[in-house]
């Protein structure tokens, strides 16, 4: 059978693999539609800011009329959850968050939208005739969720795959939900060398963010910024220099009170930033004892598919929290640190009113080591953070309450009502167990960098080799001759 394929590939490398895929396949696995750059079908970003930038076939939805093609997206029962996660996804090329930005205003405008993008869309999956559908990255951006949910809807075969932590591996799944879900025992697969109390290397993330530092100073990008922002939404206030030196000054006190690794305003400048970095800054010289029992939360960066796409209805990471307070012993507390990367983006008003009104919850400094609350804690949570991934090699147990790909391992509690947080806490990891299982899942990864950023953690990489491999990779699961690393327990094979 011909595999007519569906795929999402953005960027040199994603059409690298691409076409030595379909040169591999000896004619058996034909390209039905491209969503990437402008040599693509179809140009995929523009979708997400809603620019007219033509593809080899034109613009998705020029010339297009409605023949209600998704029509079984539309009677799936989880349709409107699945819209709901479009339209969080959509929102992060808003004009409060982006200078190039999609012009959609309200809640109808976002409805209206993903009506249009996914009706447009299948419609063209259908005409291509595709059987099956490929995403080199978990869909995260919202035109590419739509293009995951029509797809399934329309019954075809879908593999997504996923860079992990671990140098030139990542996982493949046919639901995003399933990510995290294998078997991990009978496996003879060495176990996972990991010295019990280490830290993982994150080669995302600083050391500087988990030291007391001495206060910022404002950078010439955060004037260049603020300048930007005023020259593009409100020129007239450049003529008013008491406005323009009144607002400097209340930038450069945010500087001041952050750690001076901290540079709020050095890729985007909005007045909701500020306001978010103001009410920030109000707890950086807070004291907190950590002698005391509480349950540690460190917020994930939004928008960012360890949410938006990982974390279904907990996305939202307030209700998180405010699920962990109804369960919270008497006696206990709640730390929430900020995640170093964030900005105003879920990070509103009401952000801040809702978490104020939950028992039991403190916010921390950014200067207070993560690892510092981990260590203390009576146990981490997080809807997918690797701050759970790093409490259970300490030995300290974490609750999760997303799609996180180490959820099956020793150590991991998967939220439910009900839970007792105590028994939580006094849980104790298995260290050689926890060994054994992540040594089966290492297994069970394939070997390959298909996301560029990841070239960091890489000790060698060559790139005729990691094209040549991704795309048997590639090949083997389509056919179905390679198994998935996360088969769904229940769906198949473990």
């Amino acid at each position: 059978m011909t595999i007519k394929l569906l795929v999402d590939a953005r960027g040199q490398h994603r059409k690298a693999f691409l076409q030595r895929l379909v040169e591999l396949s000896d004619g058996t696995v034909e390209v039905a539609l491209h969503f990437g750059d402008r040599d693509a079908d179809f140009h995929a970003p523009c979708l997400q800011r809603m620019e007219v930038r033509d593809g080899k076939l034109g613009h998705m939805m020029k010339n297009h009329l409605s023949h209600g093609a998704d029509f079984q997206l539309l009677g799936s029962p989880e349709f409107r959850k699945m819209m709901e996660t479009a339209v969080d996804q959509m929102h992060r090329t808003a004009s409060t968050y982006q200078y190039r930005a999609h012009n959609l205003d309200n809640l109808q405008d976002y409805l209206d939208y993903y009506h249009i993008l996914a009706e447009s869309m299948a419609q063209r999956i259908i005409d291509s005739g595709a059987t099956h559908a490929l995403f080199y990255i978990v869909p995260h951006l919202g035109y590419d969720t739509v293009m995951y949910q029509v797809a399934k809807a329309l019954g075809l075969k879908t593999i997504v795959l996923c860079q992990t932590i671990f140098p030139s591996l990542y996982f493949s799944v046919e639901n995003i939900e399933d990510l995290g879900d294998f078997d991990p025992t009978g496996s003879d697969a060495p176990p996972m060398p990991i010295e019990k109390g280490s830290k993982p290397h994150l080669f995302y993330m600083d050391d500087r963010w988990q030291k007391q530092a001495t206060k910022g100073r404002i950078t010439p990008k955060a004037v260049a910024n603020f300048l930007k922002y005023v020259a593009l939404r409100d020129p007239a206030k450049l003529l008013r220099p008491g406005y323009l030196v009144a607002m400097l000054r209340r930038i450069s006190a945010i500087y001041g009170a952050l750690p001076d690794w901290r540079d709020p305003f050095a890729r985007f400048f909005h007045v909701n930033e500020l306001a978010y970095f103001e009410h920030l800054a109000q707890f950086e010289d807070q004291q907190v004892d950590l002698s005391g029992k509480f349950i540690y939360v460190p917020l994930h960066n939004q928008p960012e598919m360890s949410t938006s796409a990982l974390g279904g209805p907990w996305r939202d990471q307030v209700l998180m929290i405010e699920a962990l307070s109804r369960h919270l012993p008497d006696g206990w507390e709640i730390l929430v640190k900020e995640n170093p990367r964030q900005g105003s983006y879920a990070r509103g008003p009401f952000f801040w009113h809702r978490l104020s009104r939950i028992r039991g919850v403190r916010f921390v400094p950014s200067g207070l080591s993560t690892h510092d609350l981990s260590d203390q804690a009576q146990f981490v949570a997080t809807v997918t953070g690797t701050a759970a991934w790093e409490a259970i090699r300490k030995g300290r147990p974490a609750v999760v309450f997303g799609n996180a790909w180490y959820k099956n391992l020793p150590g991991i509690f998967r939220f439910h009502e009900g839970m007792d947080f105590t028994q939580v806490a006094a849980a104790t990891v298995d260290h050689a167990l926890l060994c054994q299982q992540a040594g089966a899942l290492i297994a069970r990864c394939h070997t390959g960098v298909i996301e560029q950023v990841y070239l960091e953690n890489t000790d060698s990489y060559d790139p005729e080799d990691n094209t040549n491999e991704v795309a048997k990779t590639t090949l083997g699961l389509l056919r179905g001759d390679i198994a998935l690393t996360f088969p769904g327990l229940g769906r198949g094979a473990a």
